[in-house]
C-alpha cells in the first residue's frame, strides 16, 4: 500500500513529467527534421498528442501533469523576449512597407475575427461560445484575458487559441505554397497573425526573416485584437 502510495506521489511529481515532456519534444523535433521540417509533422502538435495519450494511458490528471512541469511555463518568457534579436536583424525590411503591413494585419484580424462569430453564431453556438471563441487568432495569454473581459469562457478560449496556431502551423505552408506565396517577409506576417506563437516558431523554420515578420504579425494582431473583440461584440449585440 505505502508502495503504490509512493508510486502515485512518484507520477504526479517533476522528477517524472519535465524530463518525459522535453524527451517527447526532442523526439517531435527529430521526427520532423528526419522528414525534411513537413508542417504535417509540426513537433508541438505530435508532442500535444503524445502527452495525452500518456496522460489518458496513465491515468495521471491533467493538473496533476500540469504541476509536474510548471516550470516550462516560467522559462517561456525568455525565448518571447529574444525574438527581438531576429526582428532587430531584419527590421530594414520594414522600410516602405508600412502601409501595406498596416492593412495586411487589419484585414487579416478582422477576417479571423468576424469569420469566427458568424461560423460560431450559424452553428447554433451558445452565447458563452461565441465569446470564447472571437479572440482565437491572438496569442494564448492575450486571447484568454480578452474572453474573460467580454464573458467568454477562458478555458474553452485556450484550447481553441492553441488548435487555430497547430492549424495555421500544420495547413497554413501549404496554402501559401498553393497560391505561390515566397517571399519570407509575407509568408512569415500571414502566419504570425493568422497563428500567433506556434505558427511563428514554424515561420523560423523557414527562415529568420520570416520568422521575424510572424513575429511582429503575432505582436500587433494580439493588440488589434483586444480593441476589436469588445467593438465587434458590441456591434453585434452579442453583449
Amino acid at each position: 500500500m505505502m508502495e503504490s502510495a509512493k508510486l502515485a506521489g512518484l507520477l504526479q511529481g517533476p522528477l517524472v513529467w519535465l524530463p518525459a515532456t522535453l524527451a517527447i519534444y526532442a523526439a517531435a523535433t527529430a521526427l520532423w527534421r528526419r522528414h525534411g521540417k513537413a508542417p504535417i509533422l509540426n513537433p508541438t502538435m505530435l508532442s500535444i498528442i503524445a502527452i495525452g495519450a500518456v496522460l489518458l494511458l496513465s491515468g495521471v490528471s491533467y493538473p496533476a501533469y500540469l504541476d509536474g512541469v510548471v516550470i516550462l511555463n516560467y522559462v517561456l518568457g525568455t525565448p518571447v523576449v529574444a525574438l527581438a534579436v531576429p526582428l532587430h536583424r531584419h527590421i530594414h525590411l520594414l522600410q516602405g512597407r508600412t502601409l501595406k503591413l498596416a492593412t495586411a494585419l487589419f484585414v487579416g484580424s478582422t477576417t479571423s475575427l468576424l469569420l469566427g462569430l458568424v461560423v460560431a453564431k450559424a452553428a447554433g453556438a451558445s452565447l458563452e461560445t461565441i465569446l470564447s471563441i472571437a479572440p482565437k487568432a491572438a496569442t494564448a495569454a492575450v486571447s484568454i484575458e480578452i474572453a474573460r473581459g467580454v464573458g467568454g469562457l477562458p478555458g474553452l478560449t485556450a484550447v481553441v487559441t492553441i488548435m487555430t496556431g497547430i492549424t495555421t502551423a500544420v495547413v497554413g505552408p501549404y496554402v501559401l505554397d498553393l497560391l505561390g506565396v515566397r517571399a519570407p517577409e509575407t509568408r512569415g506576417l500571414a502566419l504570425g497573425v493568422s497563428g500567433h506563437g506556434i505558427a511563428t516558431a514554424r515561420a523560423f523554420s523557414e527562415s529568420e526573416a520570416a520568422g521575424s515578420f510572424a513575429s511582429i504579425g503575432t505582436a500587433l494582431n494580439a493588440s488589434l485584437t483586444a480593441a476589436l473583440v469588445p467593438l465587434a461584440v458590441w456591434a453585434l449585440g452579442l453583449t
